[in-house]
């Protein structure tokens, strides 16, 4: 059985609160993205020192890195030496959490991936030096913001680097966002299976109407098949993590910078009552599996 997670600023930017909301509902595993008003990069010893306490007196594991890894302009090399310098930051802070997952981007969307290909495969190859060296993973995260926004284009970029370190973070209502995305589930899941190492859940559904084409809804009320989707993670015996990324609020929509660029207050204000439905609605649908 996978571990229930949540990313911890979709509830509360307090971490004792996170602690507390997410135990209510089994949770067993954290993602911390900012904290404290601070996003991860930011994050003393001492911060992570309390959350690392606060999460093992919880009984809860730490599983990823919520991490903005180059969420930047490909081919800057100022931005791009600042983002290795936060890998290298993350690397230290995985060894204090006792995790080895460190969410990945794959640069700001300028163009069709394939006019920048080399590029970015270029661009990955020290990172990946900084992960056999400090023995941890780069999950890529693929996201319609960036150049890799579809599972297509991300097991492309994964078979075209081969790198053991190189893993997929499986959003499937990422691929709903994505102007050339497939059926989340199964079509576009087969493609990442083979690669996987993590899974964030949100919901979405198309809606001509919103500036991205598409907007988040609570879990199991978009068009992703949640059930089939849990069904193939116990069927294949995931015991990874599968982290509640919620993108929906009840009471006003988060915009786009917000989207793009999560964490901080207004990011996790009316955070905890929408997590708290969703978490709500993945109880019911595992039950009704018979997961537990």
């Amino acid at each position: 059985m996978f571990k229930l997670s949540v990313i911890t600023d979709e509830i509360s930017q307090d971490f004792e609160r996170v602690v507390q909301v997410a135990g209510e509902y089994g949770v067993t595993a954290l993602e911390p993205r900012s904290v404290w008003d601070k996003p991860p990069q930011e994050l003393t010893d001492e911060d992570c020192q309390i959350i690392k306490q606060l999460a093992d007196d919880s009984g809860m594991a730490i599983c990823s890195i919520a991490s903005p890894f180059l969420k930047c302009d490909l081919g800057d090399e100022e931005q791009y030496n600042t983002h290795l310098a936060y890998l290298r930051r993350f690397a230290e802070v995985a060894h204090m959490w006792d995790c080895q997952i460190i969410r990945g981007f794959t640069f700001w969307k300028t163009g069709p991936a394939k006019d920048i290909w080399q590029q970015l495969i270029d661009a990955y190859q020290e990172p990946l030096r900084i992960c056999e060296q400090e023995d941890i993973y780069i999950g890529i995260e693929n996201e319609a913001s960036t150049h890799i926004a579809t599972a297509r284009e991300a097991t492309q970029l994964y078979e075209a680097i081969n790198h053991p370190r190189l893993r997929a973070i499986w959003d499937p209502a990422n691929e709903v966002f994505a102007e050339e995305g497939e059926m989340p589930f199964p079509d576009a899941w087969e493609r990442m299976k083979p690669w996987l190492i993590h899974v964030h859940l949100k919901d979405a559904v198309k809606d001509p109407e919103h500036p991205e084409g598409a907007r988040c809804v609570p879990i199991g009320e978009g068009i992703i098949d949640y059930p089939g989707q849990f069904q193939a993670l116990l069927d294949m015996d995931y015991e990874g993590a599968c982290s509640l990324e919620t993108h929906w609020r009840p009471s006003a929509e988060l915009d786009t910078a917000l989207l793009n660029r999560p964490g901080g207050a207004a990011f996790s204000a009316n955070a905890e009552g929408a997590s708290r439905i969703c978490l709500e609605n993945i109880d019911n649908i595992l039950r009704d599996l018979g997961a537990f």
